[in-house]
């Protein structure tokens, strides 16, 4: 069951709620831009392809992010969801009209604009198990308020397959699975599957992300 959000900012265009299975794309890169997409539940991955089909998988949103926005009258990359999803969709032409939710639009970009800064640095100069760590911790502090961050650790799904793991963080597969196997033999993570709940111990993670 997907929650019920608040679909329209006050004094803005209404957003139109629509639901998607995983593995659904939503937008296509070069298509008109007739909407602005607010994530209300599940995820959604922003990627774009080279011309040889090699692809840069560089933003996986969460609730509340806004995807969409274009300078120009056509989508830029493309945006497919991964697990179930939920968005609002708001007609493009009649929001940008409306100056609320221009403001609604710039307060969620900016926490955005924040997240890609950090994935340039991910890219630019952590390791490549620093990087694995740094997406796990990302599934950590985006799993429910309910779980605990201790030693006994935390359950996390990964929504996304290793492949697409290597697209985002920049690595190639074979190297996102020896990072993944040497953080399990390290004790860091447990897992039986690599599609199934992972137990993630959390103070052991920390340390491995290059940040903290």
């Amino acid at each position: 069951m997907i929650d019920d959000v608040e679909y329209q900012p006050e004094g803005s265009a209404s957003g139109r709620p629509v639901d998607f299975p995983p593995r659904t794309t939503i937008i296509d890169e070069g298509e008109p831009a007739r909407a602005i997409y607010r994530v209300v539940s599940g995820r959604v991955m922003l990627s774009k392809l080279l011309p040889d089909g090699r692809r840069q998988i560089f933003e996986v949103l969460g609730p509340g992010a806004i995807f969409g926005v274009t300078p120009n009258g056509k989508h830029d990359s493309i945006a497919e969801t991964l697990t179930e999803t939920r968005v609002a969709a708001f007609e493009r032409v009649t929001a940008e009209r409306s100056p609320a939710f221009g403001i609604f639009v710039a307060d969620h970009l900016k926490a955005q604009i924040c997240a890609l800064h950090d994935h340039a640095v991910l890219l630019g100069r952590k390791t490549a198990v620093e990087r694995v760590a740094s997406y796990i911790l990302d599934l950590v502090e985006a799993s429910s308020a309910d779980q605990t961050h201790n030693g006994d650790g935390v359950i996390v799904r990964v929504p996304m397959t290793r492949s697409e793991i290597a697209d985002y963080l920049g690595l190639t597969l074979e190297t996102v699975s020896r990072a993944f196997s040497k953080l399990k033999r390290d004790g860091v993570v447990s897992y039986e599957r690599h599609d199934g709940p992972m137990r993630v111990h959390f103070r052991r993670l920390r340390p491995l992300t290059g940040t903290f």
